[in-house]
């Protein structure tokens, strides 16, 4: 099992955005998503601080957020990247399994990506990032480079969303 230390808080500018942009899809009636908890067993805490300072985590995570935009189910992950290319370790199998079997039932599947030294973010589709994650698998490179994400996806802060994603649903 996977152990949480302060590394475990990688992306949370990310996911920061993200979750600022999700109250605002609420609050304009847009939709409904949430970020999923991984459940951790504590196993050090510092009680001073009142703060968890080591635990692991009790089952695999599939993805980092699940909801609903008119009528549309969505579940997506956020990656944060500080390359210039997505090492597709960063992807896990479950996680691609979670998100086809979503897709089996009619719901949409992606990715958010974060370049961070081009502080840029890009919207990556279920199918887009399979097709990166099969190569990979089968020898070809074990990541996806930046060049490769089209600027058409780039995700932007516009219409009042920090990163208004939802667009490329709709």
């Amino acid at each position: 099992m996977g152990y949480w230390n302060t590394r475990g808080l990688r992306g949370s500018n990310l996911e920061e955005l993200i979750n600022l942009t999700n109250a605002i899809y609420t609050r304009r009636g847009i939709g409904v998503i949430q970020k999923v908890s991984t459940p951790i067993t504590p196993v050090e805490v510092n009680n001073k601080e009142h703060t968890i300072t080591k635990a692991y985590f009790e089952k695999k995570s599939t993805v980092d957020y699940i909801g609903v935009s008119r009528g549309k189910a969505l579940c997506f992950d956020a990656k944060e990247t500080s390359r210039s290319a997505l090492p597709m370790q960063n992807v896990h199998r479950h996680q691609l399994e979670f998100m086809e079997q979503f897709e089996n039932q009619g719901g949409v599947s992606f990715l958010l990506v974060s370049f961070s030294l081009k502080a840029e973010v890009f919207f990556m589709t279920y199918r887009d990032l399979l097709a990166g994650w099969t190569a990979s698998q089968n020898g070809d490179r074990k990541s996806i480079p930046y060049d490769a994400f089209a600027q058409r996806n780039l995700v932007k802060n516009e219409e009042g969303f920090p990163l208004h994603y939802l667009r490329f649903l709709h």
